[in-house]
């Protein structure tokens, strides 16, 4: 069984998930297989919200925990990464400095043209 250090970095959890998938025998499934379980954790996770939001869902649902449906979703996307080589932290440092360049608004916020 794969092992995490009390303080794992992001590279420690894509490694770790790594070792998981080898042992769980998960390691071979194709990266389009990863993005459909991806989107069924999606939907779980919006359902998990809707039940503490306090929105009506099917009361014979099996609905999960919120944080348990985050890891689930966190899993698939280090997966999805490895699969790739992609370095998730370095990606998302490189993202975040494109995004700083953007010009952020609130969604709700209307423009109104002049009169």
């Amino acid at each position: 069984m794969p092992k995490l250090t009390s303080k794992p970095t992001l590279a420690d959890f894509q490694h770790y998930v790594a070792e998981l998938e080898v042992e769980r025998n998960f390691a071979n499934q194709p990266v389009i297989e990863k993005c459909l379980l991806l989107g069924e954790e999606v939907g779980e996770l919006f359902q998990a919200i809707r039940k503490a939001e306090g929105i009506a869902i099917d009361p014979n649902a099996k609905v999960g925990e919120i944080g348990d449906e985050l890891s689930d979703i966190f899993i698939y996307l280090c997966s999805i990464a490895n699969r790739y080589d992609i370095d998730l932290e370095s990606a998302f440092l490189a993202k975040e400095e494109k995004n700083k360049q953007r010009t952020w608004q609130p969604a709700n916020t209307k423009k109104t043209s002049p009169s």
